[in-house]
């Protein structure tokens, strides 16, 4: 049986020879239709952010499996989380078919080693803590089927992310996310459209467990980790947008607090100690906005 993300389409026969803007055309298009799976993905989406927040708030680990094109989008995904919401970078793992050689080239072969899976899902102590996130275009990658399978059976909660419905992925998984791209323009060249939709799925997903996990206030990272005169500029404006203070005093609430952004917007809302802050957050359990509340004191809004 062929699945979809492997067929060939009869609209885009004779491709090679039509002209340079109508193949373009054709491929924007299907990153389009790419996208417009991932909207039907909402709900299921949802749910393994609220899963995922959940294991992290336990102290668990986030865990990312695959192979191939998914590995590249799960790597990139991955490594973002740490500087964007402050998570530490241990509790951040992947755990790819190429490991670190991901980075130099892919080696397609690996993605058939279900047993070298197992191996790392072992080697890597996943557990009952821990949320695994695997990504697979046709759901049937035995590396990364392997994988997930292996992690259910330590107990870990489990999240599916693949383009065929029904396949050996998503059967596998507590929370299934089909991405039903279709066939892509260029038969079987899933690092186009059904990669599209697994990076947008996995941003929205990761996105949506930091909202949850408090690390969100408005459309601002208040968990971020400021390492580079960018994100400190970042840093004591969203401090400054919060409360309403100005840059000098927003530079110092993060001297005070060496850079944290949750406990330097409580300093200069008025809290007054980094110890205060400190205890307002544990007893909101990060979410700034209930820290704040807690205080009561004053922001820009």
């Amino acid at each position: 049986m062929t699945i979809p993300t492997e067929m060939a389409e009869a609209r885009y026969a004779g491709l090679d020879t039509w002209p340079d803007d109508a193949i373009l055309a054709a491929l924007l298009d299907g990153q389009r239709r790419a996208l417009e799976a991932v909207a039907a993905a909402i709900p299921d989406l949802s749910r393994g952010a609220r899963l995922a927040a959940d294991r992290l708030r336990g102290g668990g680990r986030l865990i990312y499996v695959g192979a191939g094109s998914p590995a590249l989008m799960s790597l990139a995904d991955a490594l973002e989380i740490p500087q964007t919401y402050g998570i530490a970078h241990e509790r951040i793992v992947t755990i790819l078919a190429d490991g670190k050689g991901i980075a130099e080239r892919l080696d397609g072969s690996r993605e058939d080693r279900a047993d070298e899976a197992e191996a790392d899902i072992a080697a890597a102590r996943v557990g009952p803590a821990d949320c695994v996130i695997a990504t697979s275009a046709s759901g049937s990658t035995p590396y990364t089927v392997a994988g997930l399978r292996a992690a259910r059976r330590a107990g870990a909660a489990t999240i599916g992310i693949a383009g065929n419905r029904a396949s050996p992925l998503l059967e596998s998984a507590d929370v299934a996310v089909l991405l039903a791209t279709g066939p892509e323009v260029i038969s079987g060249s899933t690092r186009m459209g059904a990669g599209t939709a697994q990076k947008a799925a996995l941003n929205m997903l990761s996105t949506l467990m930091g909202v949850h996990l408090g690390h969100v206030y408005d459309g601002l990272m208040v968990n971020l980790t400021a390492d580079n005169a960018k994100l400190r500029g970042r840093a004591a404006r969203i401090v400054s947008t919060i409360t309403g203070v100005d840059d000098g005093t927003a530079a110092q609430a993060l001297g005070v607090s060496g850079g944290e952004v949750k406990p330097a917007t409580l300093l200069a809302a008025g809290v007054g100690s980094l110890a205060e802050a400190g205890a307002l957050l544990d007893q909101s359990r990060g979410n700034l906005r209930q820290a704040l509340a807690r205080a009561g004191v004053g922001t820009s809004k």
